[in-house]
């Protein structure tokens, strides 16, 4: 092999190895969870607030955190007994009660200058066909959407952002729609710089190849 064609192919490893680093900054995006008690611990919810219609005497728990993803995300603090969070809020006829565990989570994970208020339940009661979403809106508005109706903020919390990227080294937190759909990040992806290297490399073996008739 030779000199020049080590030199190529170390180039592309290198191109390799730090696009893969820039795209392990990226630690996870900032938003609400949606989750429901069963028995004593949670479960992530499988589908929307604005979707799930829970029934008389569930217990659902949102959590504002910094998480990668539904398996990584972290769950809402404290005890969730029905019993206690709806205990001043008498049963009615036509009328269905669902216990809100709302955890606003840490000072770590709160966007810019934000200060996250502190966790609290609620009690709603809505009508039999009400969705979580209907519920939340009942007890701890203001809420707030955004186009693909995400979840952005309960109480007013935060004030700004939705769903934005979180970096590892305390970069400039990226929105969805400000990464490219390919890599889930800022910046070129590694397919880019891959390419682009496999183009630096082609083009030097044909260089070489060129020469060699040349001189023979």
């Amino acid at each position: 092999m030779t000199r020049v064609r080590r030199g190529a192919l170390l180039l592309l490893a290198a191109v390799l190895f730090w696009g893969a680093a820039g795209q392990a900054q990226a630690v996870g995006y900032r938003y609400w969870s949606f989750w429901e008690r069963d028995g004593d611990g949670w479960t992530y919810a499988t589908e929307g607030p604005s979707t799930a219609r829970p029934a008389d005497g569930a217990v659902q728990g949102f959590r504002f955190a910094v998480s990668e993803d539904s398996a990584d995300a972290t769950r809402p603090r404290g005890t969730a007994r029905f019993a206690a969070i709806c205990a001043q809020t008498p049963e009615r006829e036509g009328r269905k009660r669902v216990a809100l565990v709302l955890d606003f989570g840490t000072a770590a994970d709160a966007p810019g200058d934000e200060t996250p208020p502190p966790a609290r339940t609620a009690c709603a009661a809505v009508a039999p066909d009400a969705t979580t979403a209907e519920a939340l809106a009942a007890v701890a508005g203001p809420l707030r959407y955004d186009a693909n109706a995400l979840l952005c903020a309960i109480a007013g919390y935060p004030r700004t952002g939705c769903g934005e990227q979180v970096a590892a080294t305390g970069e400039k937190p990226t929105t969805p729609a400000q990464q490219p759909a390919a890599t889930g990040g800022g910046g070129p992806s590694i397919g880019l710089w891959a390419g682009a290297a496999a183009v630096v490399l082609l083009g030097t073996a044909a260089f070489w190849q060129a020469r060699r008739r040349r001189d023979g």
